[in-house]
């Protein structure tokens, strides 16, 4: 690691914060902004504001939501409906 004069090292709870960031956003984790503690933080900062991009992926409730009425109903989920989000909704949305 290369250092910065007059600058604080980042610590490893930070880098492990900025990663998770990173993967949620789907961005990269500029070497730049990794060597002082204050770059890394307004980076953070930014990154933290932004939404998570929709991949249209049903979200972990929903699919707990319709796992448990497919039970019930004794049907299966057909797998299209796993990979999308609107898909998931309407069968949620007549099987109840």
């Amino acid at each position: 690691m290369v250092a910065v004069p007059d600058a604080l090292a980042v610590t490893p709870r930070q880098i492990a914060y900025a990663r998770s960031l990173a993967l949620r956003n789907k961005t990269l984790l500029p070497w730049e902004v990794q060597l002082d503690r204050r770059s890394l933080s307004t980076w953070i900062e930014a990154q933290s504001r932004l939404k998570p991009l929709d991949d249209g992926q049903p979200t972990s409730k929903q699919v707990a939501f319709a796992e448990r009425l497919a039970r019930l109903r004794r049907r299966a989920i057909p797998d299209e409906c796993f990979r999308d989000r609107q898909l998931l909704s309407r069968w949620i949305d007549s099987n109840r």
